[in-house]
């Protein structure tokens, strides 16, 4: 779907297909060497279980008490992608609004289902920071990621309930929360903000895009409302049998461990990056997702050559707000992200001579 020059349709996976397959992958944010063997041995187990239809009440129980919430206020779904077209279906909304740049998934949702989708765009001098008040005043549903992919801005949670009003539905997505240390700022397990959506996806920290688990958290009568507009059994068993391993206690503390490891690493790539200020490139931020979004001249150039040199990263220009200066990189270990690093060395030669 493309809306005034931006391909909606386009994500980081259509890097690395086809003949992109071979290349070291800074474009797809799911951490690396994942999922691990623990989680790949449960979710094995439960292929003895595929002959029965899927039961959820395990996995949607330990949902609500991984988020202190009564299962009433979730809704496990086939990834956060389907929480989206749920939400675009569902609900009967007038004027929905969506803060970019971010993750374009939920506008190509509303377009698909008929909406007419406003858009807020946040800038890039304000550091890609939330301003409440741009948004419409009479906006019966607002959109915003936190963390924001691609931005990596890790929005206050103040400065989000700001948005709340009574006949409003205000959708956080989440889906990278557990990739900041000790998630703050998260809104997942709050009752006391009207309106609020919660999206949290299992994809990203544990590499299960190939499986699509993700969930809701929301008031019970709209988690009512989305369940009435998915189809049966819409998480398979072995969806189900991951979302329960993942909300563990000994997958939290992985989680947590992960999430620091992740900070560390990312500092060590926005300190590479900035070794080339001389050549224009600029980091946004202060990133705190897996992945930084920066600004350099000349970057679908710089992308092909990093192609033509063994890395794949996420062209900027399909997301509303950034334009064919700016590409996103996935964290990597340090190892990976120094090869990387002489990679884009050459490959800013390359496109400056």
């Amino acid at each position: 779907m493309r809306t005034e020059g931006h391909d909606l349709r386009h994500h980081g996976d259509a890097e690395v297909r086809d003949d992109g397959a071979a290349l070291t992958d800074l474009a797809v944010n799911v951490r690396a060497h994942t999922p691990p063997v623990w989680l790949r041995e449960r979710i094995a187990v439960s292929l003895g279980s595929l002959a029965a239809y899927p039961d959820g009440r395990s996995a949607r129980a330990a949902v609500a008490q991984r988020h202190g919430l009564p299962v009433e206020r979730v809704l496990l779904t086939a990834g956060a992608a389907e929480a989206f077209v749920l939400l675009a279906r569902a609900l009967k909304v007038r004027r929905p609004v969506v803060v970019h740049p971010q993750f374009t998934e939920p506008e190509a949702a509303l377009r698909d289902a008929g909406h007419s989708v406003d858009r807020v765009l946040l800038r890039e001098e304000d550091g890609f920071r939330l301003d409440a008040a741009a948004v419409p005043e009479d906006a019966d549903l607002v959109v915003i990621g936190n963390p924001t992919n691609p931005t990596s801005v890790l929005h206050p949670a103040t400065a989000i309930t700001e948005l709340a009003r009574p006949g409003r539905t205000l959708v956080v997505d989440e889906a990278f929360m557990d990739a900041v240390p000790g998630e703050r700022e998260a809104l997942a397990g709050r009752t006391d903000v009207p309106g609020l959506v919660v999206l949290r996806s299992l994809t990203k920290t544990w590499g299960l895009a190939g499986l699509r688990v993700g969930y809701v958290l929301a008031a019970p009568e709209t988690v009512a409302d989305l369940e009435r507009a998915q189809p049966l059994w819409p998480v398979s068993t072995p969806a189900l049998a991951a979302a329960e391993a993942c909300v563990s206690p000994r997958a939290l503390a992985e989680a947590a461990h992960a999430a620091h490891r992740v900070a560390a690493d990312r500092a060590h790539l926005v300190a590479g990056l900035e070794e080339f200020a001389s050549d224009g490139l600029r980091v946004a931020g202060p990133a705190e997702g897996p992945f930084v979004l920066m600004r350099l001249p000349h970057a679908a150039a710089v992308r092909a050559h990093l192609r033509d040199l063994g890395f794949a990263v996420r062209r900027g220009d399909t997301f509303p707000g950034l334009g064919e200066e700016w590409l996103r990189l996935a964290v990597r270990d340090r190892a990976t992200v120094n090869s990387f690093l002489q990679a884009l060395d050459r490959a800013v030669t390359l496109a400056g001579a």
